[in-house]
Order: C-alpha cells, then sequence, then structure tokens
C-alpha cells in the first residue's frame, strides 16, 4: 500500500512540475496576442510591430500585433484587462492607459493598477511646443509675452483631450496665466497640420509627429519637454532651460500584462524587451521616431504608472477636464 501510495505521490509530484514547466518554463509555446488599442499605423503601433518581430524571432514563437481601437484606447484595453492571466495576451499601451480612469466621467472599464501586472516602459518620447512660422517669437518668453499682450487672440492645436500633449497645454496656461484658446483634434497628424496651416498658431503635440515639419521650417520649435534635448532635435531646448522647469511631459509606450500572469513570465518578457532596446537596429528605429529607450524593470514602470497618475490629476482637477 505504501509503495502504491509513494508512486502515486511521485506521479503527483512530476505532474505539477510539467505543468509548471509548461506554464513558465517553457513559455511561450504557443502565438502571443500584444493588443494595441489604436488604429495601425501610430507610434504605439510601430513599436508594438518592432517589439513583436524581435520577441518572435528571441522567443521561437509567433508573437502578433492585435489592432482594437475605440473610445481613446479604452475599448481594446479593457479586452486585454479580461484576458486569461496565462501571457498569451499582452496589452501595449501609452499615456492614455494612465490618464483616462481621471478624464471619463462615466469610469473606464480597467483600473490601471488593479487589472494589470506592468512588464517595462520599453520607450518615452517628448512632448514638445511649437509655433507656426509666422507668429513673431523665437522663444517660449517670447510666446508668454506675446499671449499676454494679445488675450484671446492666440489658441493650440492638441491631438486628443486628455493627452499628455493637451495635459502640457493646460499646465502651460494655468501657470502661466495665459488666455489661450484649446483646439482638440482627432490625432496628431491633424493637429500638426492645422498649426502648419496657419490655423492654430501654436501646438503642443508628441515629438514624432512634428519632427519633419520642424526640419522642413514649415513649424518652429520653442521647447522640448524633457530634461535632456532630443537627439533628433539638438538645437531644441529643454522646458528647463526655455524657462518652464516642471512642464516636462512625455508620451509613453509601455507593455504591461492581464493581472495575475505569472511572474516568471513577466519577467522573461522584461528581460527579453530589455536586450531588445539596446540593439542599435531597434535604437535607430525608436529613436527615427523620437522616442528614446527605456525597458526599465517592472517595479519601476509600476512606479511610473503612479507617478504619472499624481501629477496628471492635478492637472486634471485644475482646467476641469472632462469626456463623457
Amino acid at each position: 500500500m505504501k509503495t502504491v501510495l509513494h508512486t502515486i505521490a511521485c506521479f503527483a509530484l512530476v505532474s505539477l512540475a510539467g505543468l509548471c514547466q509548461a506554464q513558465t518554463g517553457a513559455y511561450p509555446n504557443q502565438p502571443v496576442r500584444m493588443i494595441v488599442p489604436f488604429a495601425a499605423g501610430g507610434p504605439t503601433d510601430v513599436i508594438a510591430r518592432v517589439v513583436a518581430q524581435k520577441l518572435t524571432e528571441s522567443l521561437g514563437q509567433q508573437f502578433f500585433v492585435e489592432n482594437l481601437p475605440g473610445v481613446g484606447g479604452n475599448t481594446g484595453t479593457a479586452r486585454a484587462a479580461k484576458s486569461p492571466p496565462n501571457g498569451y495576451t499582452l496589452c501595449v499601451t501609452s499615456t492614455g492607459f494612465i490618464v483616462n480612469p481621471l478624464l471619463y466621467v462615466k469610469g473606464v472599464p480597467y483600473d490601471p493598477v488593479k487589472d494589470f501586472a506592468p512588464i517595462t516602459l520599453v520607450a518615452a518620447s517628448p512632448n514638445l511646443l511649437s509655433v507656426h512660422p509666422s507668429v513673431p517669437v523665437k522663444t517660449v518668453q517670447d510666446l508668454i509675452a506675446l499671449v499676454k499682450a494679445n488675450p484671446g487672440k492666440y489658441s493650440f492645436a492638441q491631438p486628443a483631450t486628455g493627452s499628455t500633449p493637451h495635459l502640457n497645454g493646460e499646465s502651460f496656461k494655468l501657470e502661466f496665466g495665459l488666455d489661450l484658446t484649446m483646439v482638440p483634434f482627432n490625432g496628431a497628424a491633424p493637429a500638426v497640420m492645422s498649426t502648419v496651416g496657419g490655423h492654430t498658431p501654436i501646438a503642443f503635440t508628441a515629438l514624432p509627429s512634428a519632427i519633419t515639419q520642424i526640419k522642413d521650417g514649415k513649424l518652429r520649435a520653442l521647447a522640448v519637454l524633457s530634461t535632456k534635448r532630443a537627439l533628433v532635435l539638438p538645437d531644441v531646448p529643454t522646458a528647463a532651460e526655455a524657462g518652464m522647469p516642471g512642464h516636462e511631459g512625455d508620451t509613453l509606450t509601455g507593455i504591461v500584462a492581464p493581472v495575475g500572469t505569472p511572474r516568471e513570465i513577466v519577467e522573461r518578457l522584461y528581460a527579453e524587451v530589455r536586450k531588445m532596446v539596446a540593439l542599435p537596429d531597434v535604437k535607430e528605429k525608436l529613436e527615427a521616431l523620437g522616442f528614446n529607450p527605456v525597458a526599465n524593470r517592472p517595479e519601476e514602470f509600476g512606479e511610473r504608472i503612479h507617478s504619472e497618475t499624481v501629477r496628471w490629476a492635478k492637472v486634471i482637477r485644475a482646467a476641469n477636464i472632462k469626456i463623457e
């Protein structure tokens, strides 16, 4: 009898070990879906496809992007939150993942902290303050003086209500007491083109969407809203250099998984992304988009999610920004 029980116990242990290996050590053993909660073609989607390709190469299973746009990214993010926490559904996020719960009056169908396990912040791109070349200013201080001397005359374009460029613009208005009209757009491209056309003489956007127009002389960059100058625009001052310290703002691209995803899988994916962003071809692609490689640890990404929430909540309350 003891021999039979011993045999059963050993079999159970072997089976359990095999199951654990299937869940973690052998991961991945089937294709992995990477949900991008936006339409194809934007920076989040482009970066997701770079990551998916490299993970496919390094881990030997297909990582594929599925675009699920809608409601400012809430639709796809909610789908990811409700997926099984087994490592076979990931979500590639932007900053809206963090700020949307603060904006939508009726709430959003996910909680960025309770429903997700952070994996890594892949890359970050600083926001940018630029003007149409016809605006008679060369610096941020010139712009502040011009707007103060002409209350209600000037407006700024922003790519989406609640985006960090929008919040940077609102923070700018509040800090310097400016009577500056905000004009929202459905995307970075139309916001930039409105400023290029002179319809909205000022723009707060993410860096990638404005690089080409700046290099072509169709926009004048006044400040990169970061602590370091951008490699693609080395002559443009930082926020502090331009006289607006504390107004830094990034557009973030990170990866999260449904909460409960095994820690071993989270750590493995983080390690792969960390190696990936150090590769010359990946760095080149990210920098060409205007993004700086980050690939921080899961805990650090979690801390960044918290700090971004605290920071932008203050601006949202002060500017009374709401989405019905």
